[in-house]
């Protein structure tokens, strides 16, 4: 009787260990369920906040687009363009300098200059060339504007007009000094200057009265 009672007591503590590492398992298992939830959550957040603005919503200056450089090599960032404005600025992006689409579109804006000026509005064009390739752009086409030098394409991403895996989407961006978003969208050369000139129109008219050509 006593050599079976010391055989029953080993038989009962494995089947204990049994149940603790279950509820081991168990908590080990859903442990990392719910880490996992909790970085794709905050994932989804972090993608939701890089996704680029649209018209109406109002931009933290400060941090939007990271530095850029002038086609003369000086570096800036879109809050100090948009400080030095009168009343706010325009970019246009565009693929490449000096090839037959990206002149046309620059030309475009360099004889709409005046116009588009007159209402306070800085222009820049914006891509992902050198600054060597932009000066030079910029001297054979006698553009009175600046053209912005985004080799990292950091504004250009910002703004939603990067192309996978290297390559600039062509399009239009203007933003008032408060860092709201006027315009933001992508075009052709044509398209790009006309819907600037709407805009314009349009805030002539709220402020004027009338349209001023």
């Amino acid at each position: 009787m006593v050599e079976l009672r010391k055989r029953k007591a080993p038989s009962q503590t494995p089947a204990t260990e049994k149940k603790s590492k279950r509820i081991q398992e168990t908590s080990e298992e859903t442990g990392p369920t719910l880490v996992q939830l909790c970085k794709e959550d905050e994932r989804s957040t972090h993608v939701s906040y890089k996704k680029p603005p649209t018209v109406g919503d109002t931009i933290d200056l400060d941090s939007f687009g990271g530095e850029v450089e002038l086609n003369d090599g000086t570096k800036t960032t879109l809050k100090h363009l948009v400080d030095t404005s009168k009343s706010g600025i325009v970019l246009f992006t565009y693929p490449r300098a000096s090839t037959p689409g990206c002149t046309k579109q620059a030309c475009l804006f360099r004889d709409k200059y005046d116009y588009i000026t007159s209402n306070g509005l800085s222009i820049y064009g914006l891509s992902a060339d050198s600054i060597k390739a932009n000066s030079s752009f910029k001297a054979k086409q006698s553009l009175p504007y600046p053209l912005l030098c985004d080799t990292a394409s950091t504004l250009i991403s910002g703004l939603g007009f990067k192309k996978a895996p290297r390559g600039t989407t062509r399009g239009v961006f203007a933003v008032d000094k408060q860092g709201k978003v006027l315009l933001l969208q992508p075009g052709g050369p044509d398209a790009t200057v006309d819907a600037v000139q709407q805009l314009i129109s349009a805030r002539n008219k709220e402020t004027h009265g009338q349209v001023k050509e």
